[in-house]
C-alpha cells in the first residue's frame, strides 16, 4: 500500500482547486475549443505482475502475456501517436452553463480484471458508482491526492453477482466462462479535503486494477477520444488556461487560449513521452523472479482473451 500512496503522490501534481464557488448561468454567444493530443516518442514500458503470486491467476490470466505475466499499460497510444483517456478542462471559468449539461455519476466497472475506464471524471460531494463485472471478488482501495500528499477516501470490498460460478480455478472452465454479470452497485460520496483533485482507485486484491479520476469545479471538460480528439462547447467568450492532465505525464500541462464569441479555438497538443524507470515495477524484457515458479504452474495461465504483448 504504501508504494501506491507514493505513485499517487507522484502523479498528483496539480494546482489546489479555487475557493470560488462555480455559478451556473445561460449562456450567451458562447465558444468552442477543440484539438488533439498527442504523445511524441517512444511509448513508455508497462507495469507488470506475476500472477503467480496474486489471486484468481487463472480467471485474471486469460489476459497476459503467455509467460505467466499481468501487463498494465497506462498510456493508451494510438499507432499515429493518438493520445487516448487524457483529460482536458478549462481552468479560471467561473461562470457558465450547468453541470446537467455534461456530469453523471460516474461508473467504473471491474471487467475481467481491469477497471474500467481508466480515466474518468468526478465531482465533489457527488457519488462514484463501482460494479463488479467479473465472477471473483475484488476490493477497492480509493485515495485523493495532490502534493499534500494522499488521503484514504474509502476501502470496501466489491461483491461479485451471486449467479456467477463460485470456483473457477480449472483452466479450461476460466478461459470459457465470459459472462458479466454485475454485483450489488457500491455507491460511494467522493469528499476531497484541502482542495485535492486526483481520484485513484486500486483493487487490494489485484495491483494491476488501477482508475484514475480528476475531480471538476465547472463543467468545462473533456476526455480525449480514440484519436486523441476533444472538444469543449458553449464556453462564455473571454481568456483562460487550457489544462491538460493524465496521471503518468508528471504534471498538468497548462495553455493560454481565448475563445472569441460564437468562435472556436484550436489547440493541438504534443506531450514528449516520459523517459526511463517510471515505476517500480516497470516491465523489462527480461523480468527477474525471485519466487519459485514452476513450468507447471505456470502453464495453467493462459490468455485465451487477449495475449499482451511487452
Amino acid at each position: 500500500m504504501y508504494r501506491f500512496i507514493s505513485i499517487v503522490f507522484l502523479a498528483a501534481s496539480l494546482h489546489l482547486a479555487p475557493a470560488w464557488a462555480y455559478e451556473e448561468i445561460p449562456v450567451s454567444g458562447g465558444g468552442t475549443v477543440l484539438g488533439t493530443v498527442t504523445l511524441e516518442g517512444q511509448v513508455p514500458k508497462p507495469k507488470g505482475y506475476n500472477l503467480t503470486t496474486l489471486p484468481d491467476q487463472i480467471y485474471c490470466g486469460r489476459i497476459s502475456d503467455g509467460q505467466g505475466w499481468r501487463l498494465l499499460q497506462p498510456f493508451n497510444v494510438g499507432p499515429a501517436g493518438e493520445f487516448r483517456d487524457v483529460v482536458v478542462y478549462l481552468e479560471g471559468v467561473e461562470k457558465g452553463k450547468g453541470f446537467a449539461s455534461t456530469f453523471r455519476d460516474p461508473r467504473i466497472e471491474a471487467r475481467d480484471c481491469r477497471f474500467m475506464p481508466f480515466t474518468t471524471i468526478v465531482r465533489e460531494k457527488e457519488n462514484v458508482v463501482v460494479v463488479n463485472m467479473d465472477p471473483v471478488m475484488h476490493d477497492i482501495q480509493a485515495y485523493e491526492s495532490s502534493q499534500l500528499g494522499a488521503r484514504v477516501l474509502f476501502n470496501v470490498p466489491l461483491p461479485m453477482n451471486p449467479q456467477h460460478p463460485r470456483d473457477l480455478k480449472d483452466r479450461s472452465d476460466a478461459a470459457l466462462y465470459h459472462k458479466h454479470l454485475a454485483g450489488d452497485p457500491m455507491k460511494q460520496l467522493v469528499g476531497m479535503s484541502k482542495g485535492r483533485r486526483v481520484f485513484v482507485m486500486q483493487c487490494g486484491f489485484h495491483a494491476y486494477m488501477e482508475s484514475w479520476g480528476l475531480a471538476m469545479d465547472n463543467p468545462y471538460y473533456a476526455t480525449t477520444d480514440t484519436d486523441g480528439h476533444f472538444q469543449i462547447t458553449d464556453i462564455p467568450p473571454g481568456s483562460y488556461k487550457l489544462v491538460v492532465w493524465h496521471p503518468y505525464i508528471g504534471g498538468a500541462r497548462e495553455y493560454p487560449i481565448t475563445i472569441p464569441p460564437e468562435g472556436q479555438a484550436a489547440v493541438d497538443v504534443k506531450i514528449p513521452a516520459p523517459v526511463g524507470r517510471l515505476y517500480v515495477n516497470q516491465m523489462v524484457d527480461l523480468p527477474y523472479t525471485r519466487f519459485a515458479i514452476t513450468d507447471e504452474v505456470q502453464s495453467q495461465i493462459v490468455p485465451t482473451l487477449i495475449r499482451q504483448e511487452r
